[in-house]
């Protein structure tokens, strides 16, 4: 049977929030919605959902401050931000406060469903256009760690590594970094050997340990 991840929707406007719904269909199990900051906080508490599709922005406050309002309340989710803004300064704030990803509401259904689904597995998804924008800012705002596993890549296995752990594709990789995509299958395969993980979403979960992701 396939997973259906369970899923709490944020958005003040009700028939968003329907659109949505109906979108995602069957593939996953919506169990609760909210419209501003504090009702969010609340069901999020009581419903521990899969994944959370946050709005930016509430009447309230803004998807950053329900990221934080969960944290603080010791429960932990993953959060997808789904909204019209396409802005890099709501990019960044929502991704800084912990979401797993931000896509636009001119995202098709299906395409919705499988971010859902990989959010939910641990990768971080986003827009394509938006995603420069958060690499963009995290690399000039956090420094190089001094990580002796992270030593054993090279630079351009540690570019690849990074738009890996952050949900890009093969091909989306060879596009941004002017190689083939055969060229990204090896480094890929490198990296997981020389870290001696075994996929994907190990390597998600081992650059987010690091805070490089």
């Amino acid at each position: 049977m396939t997973f259906q991840p369970s899923v709490v929707l944020v958005d003040d406007h009700e028939l968003v929030r329907a659109g949505v719904r109906a979108e995602l269909g069957t593939a996953v199990r919506v169990v609760g919605e909210a419209a501003d900051t504090e009702e969010a906080v609340d069901l999020i508490v009581e419903t521990t959902p899969d994944v959370v599709l946050l709005d930016v922005h509430l009447p309230s406050g803004t998807g950053a401050d329900v990221i934080r309002g969960v944290a603080a309340r010791g429960v932990e989710t993953k959060f997808l931000a789904l909204s019209v803004s396409d802005d890099p300064d709501d990019v960044i704030s929502v991704i800084r406060a912990g979401a797993r990803g931000y896509v636009t509401k001119a995202i098709r259904g299906e395409e919705l469903t499988d971010a859902v689904r990989r959010v939910a597995d641990g990768d971080a998804v986003f827009s394509p256009r938006l995603a420069g924008f958060v690499i963009d800012a995290f690399s000039a705002a956090i420094p190089e760690p001094v990580d002796p596993e992270l030593d054993l890549l090279s630079p351009r296995e540690q570019e690849v590594m990074r738009l890996l752990a952050r949900g890009y594709a093969y091909k989306e990789i060879a596009r941004r970094l002017t190689i083939s995509i055969k060229t990204v299958e090896t480094h890929a395969s490198s990296v997981l050997r020389k870290l001696q993980l075994s996929n994907r979403h190990e390597l998600t979960r081992w650059a987010a340990r690091r805070r490089i992701v």
